[in-house]
């Protein structure tokens, strides 16, 4: 059966602008969250741990760590970092842990974070870690299940 007129001049008038566009790409997403390039948006990883706070990390003590930027508050937190990336290192590559359980990523803020068991989690925000908070385990445990997949 032959195309009707119409969607014979649609396609005729489409192939210019997917000459000049391309196609649509699927890549995958960055192996860490990032904003601006810089991971937990320039919050310094070692500070939940340290201080059990976000702390300002500083350009001077920075770091390029799985494709992103991480800067620290000081020499010592930075080398603390380099001792051990993966403790350190926000889980789910700092993208959403409640997000990741559920199958998706979702960017996160420095405000709403886990530490649990030696590990760092992060959320998209304040209410998402409420519902991270509920099981955290059970939580943990599907985040895994759907990590690195979920990256594209």
């Amino acid at each position: 059966m032959p195309l009707p007129r119409r969607s014979v001049i649609g396609l005729l008038a489409l192939a210019p602008a997917v000459t000049f566009f391309g196609l649509p790409a699927s890549a995958a997403e960055p192996e860490t969250f990032q904003v601006d390039g810089l991971a937990i948006r320039g919050i310094d990883p070692v500070g939940y741990f340290t201080d059990g706070q976000p702390v300002t990390g500083s350009p001077d003590h920075s770091l390029r760590y799985r494709g992103a930027l991480w800067r620290f508050a000081s020499a010592a937190n930075m080398a603390t970092f380099e001792s051990d990336p993966g403790k350190y290192g926000a889980r789910f590559g700092g993208y959403c842990a409640y997000a990741a359980s559920k199958g998706y990523l979702a960017p996160t803020v420095p405000e709403a974070w886990t530490v649990y068991e030696d590990r760092l989690y992060l959320n998209a925000n304040l209410r998402a870690r409420e519902l991270w908070l509920q099981d955290i385990p059970g939580n943990i445990a599907l985040g895994e299940a759907n990590w690195p997949g979920i990256l594209g």
